[in-house]
């Protein structure tokens, strides 16, 4: 069924049709046809996770994502379908993670810790800190403070798809978010979805460059860790350790700019 019916129409012609009659036939094609981009991205996710954590179960979670996806998406705003389900299908992940609460208590703390301090900071400092800073600041070596931050990157499910909420809806204002048309919006939402998008991507830019570039080829190339390593030519422990450090800033920045706001 699902050959044939991408045998017979073109791609952009299934999603228009889609978006006319929401048919559960369509529906159920479009959920085959993506279920090996579900596959990859759990297998993006379980990469580093602790033994506890299940594949399948990954793929479980990401399926509710993948069909989130195909009921919001909108083929008139010319992003590709995988584009847009990618942040979909990882965000699913994330949240039934979360909702399974299995990172230890102390890691948990320590990356609050991190977090929060990491935010004081550069309230105080007006800029990035460097690792140095924040160690100091927590009363550890830098070699102590790397050590922790490896400690905190093996659990961490931090994604850019989190980074803020919409007072209005139900909906995570992300990167990912800002691509999908918000047509069933009011004005005043729109305005605001649009300023936090603003507000996340300067917090991105603000980034030190190593941790920049990380975020861009994990969340935008869609590369692995391992990967990354290999265009940066270092470890991908090394990597792991880059990308939690970058998460950790972004939350805090964001959360600095929304208390300011608030």
């Amino acid at each position: 069924m699902v050959k044939s019916l991408f045998d017979e129409k073109s791609e952009e012609e299934l999603w228009a049709e889609f978006k006319k009659t929401k048919s559960s036939t369509l529906r159920d094609a479009f959920i085959r046809q993506y279920m090996p981009l579900v596959k990859y991205v759990a297998g993006k996710v379980f990469t580093g996770m602790p033994s506890t954590v299940e594949f399948e179960d990954l793929v479980s979670f990401g399926q509710f994502g993948l069909l989130d996806a195909i009921n919001k998406f909108d083929p008139d705003k010319n992003v590709k379908f995988k584009t847009y389900a990618v942040t979909r299908i990882r965000g699913a992940i994330f949240d039934e993670l979360r909702q399974l609460d299995w990172v230890p208590r102390s890691i948990r703390q320590k990356s609050r810790e991190i977090e929060d301090t990491i935010g004081s900071l550069e309230a105080k400092l007006g800029r990035t800190a460097t690792d140095s800073e924040i160690a100091k600041e927590m009363g550890l070596s830098e070699a102590e403070f790397q050590q922790t931050v490896m400690k905190v990157s093996g659990t961490s499910v931090l994604s850019l798809n989190d980074v803020w909420y919409s007072g209005d809806d139900s909906d995570r204002m992300s990167i990912g978010d800002s691509i999908e048309a918000p047509s069933s919006l009011n004005p005043d939402v729109i305005v605001e979805r649009d300023e936090i998008q603003r507000v996340i991507m300067e917090a991105i830019n603000e980034l030190p460059e190593k941790e920049k570039l990380v975020i861009a080829l994990y969340y935008h190339e869609d590369l692995t860790f391992k990967e990354i390593g290999q265009v940066l030519d270092v470890s991908e422990s090394r990597i792991s350790q880059l990308h939690t450090k970058a998460n950790l800033r972004l939350r805090a920045k964001l959360t600095n700019i929304r208390k300011g706001i608030i």
